[in-house]
């Protein structure tokens, strides 16, 4: 029984971490900033056309984005009290697992070798790290105010829903961290 376990252990461990596929978010903001003003927003076309990212992407990101504001309230406006723009990273991340293991079953002396099956060598996975920035600027100051960064597992799938629901996900958690929580009042 114990063979069993110490087999499932490598396998186990490969599944816990391939199912973390939150989103880390972190933020930094303008301590001076009054976040309780601002109440409309628009796009900033200049940040966002610099976005090195698909055309549909960044569809996607902003109608996200647009769905997030509006569920806190914001409406969008020609005369807007912030800017919002966003930029985007991606890299390769390569994971190396160590899965040398040796052991077995039956009688034995020899402490280097205990008889039975054993496990050897490396795993190697790679996937792909993207990062979302959200920032909002200032309108009247044209000063970043506040950033949001989302840093996660980008998922290669045909399946469009899946992408959508992946770029919600990082859109809705970065959002969460707005406004700041010194400002809440």
């Amino acid at each position: 029984m114990k063979i069993v376990n110490l087999l499932a252990l490598p396998l186990l461990t490969l599944l816990v971490l391939s199912s973390c596929t939150s989103v880390r978010v972190l933020t930094d903001y303008d301590k001076n900033a009054n976040f309780n003003a601002y109440k409309t927003y628009a796009f900033y076309k200049t940040g966002i056309d610099k976005a090195q990212i698909s055309d549909l992407d960044k569809k996607r990101i902003l109608h996200a984005i647009d769905d997030e504001m509006s569920a806190r309230g914001f409406t969008k406006s020609e005369n807007p009290d912030i800017l919002v723009s966003i930029f985007t990273k991606e890299r390769e991340q390569v994971d190396i697992y160590n899965n040398y293991w040796r052991g077995g079953f039956g009688w034995g002396w020899n402490p280097y070798f205990y008889g039975g099956p054993g496990m050897y060598g490396n795993q190697v996975s790679t996937r792909t790290e993207g990062s979302l920035y959200i920032d909002l600027i200032d309108a009247k100051d044209k000063q970043l105010v506040w950033q949001g960064k989302g840093i996660g597992s980008l998922y290669q799938t045909k399946k469009m829903e899946k992408k959508e629901a992946r770029i919600k996900e990082f859109v809705s958690e970065i959002l969460e961290a707005y406004p700041p929580v010194a400002t809440v009042q």
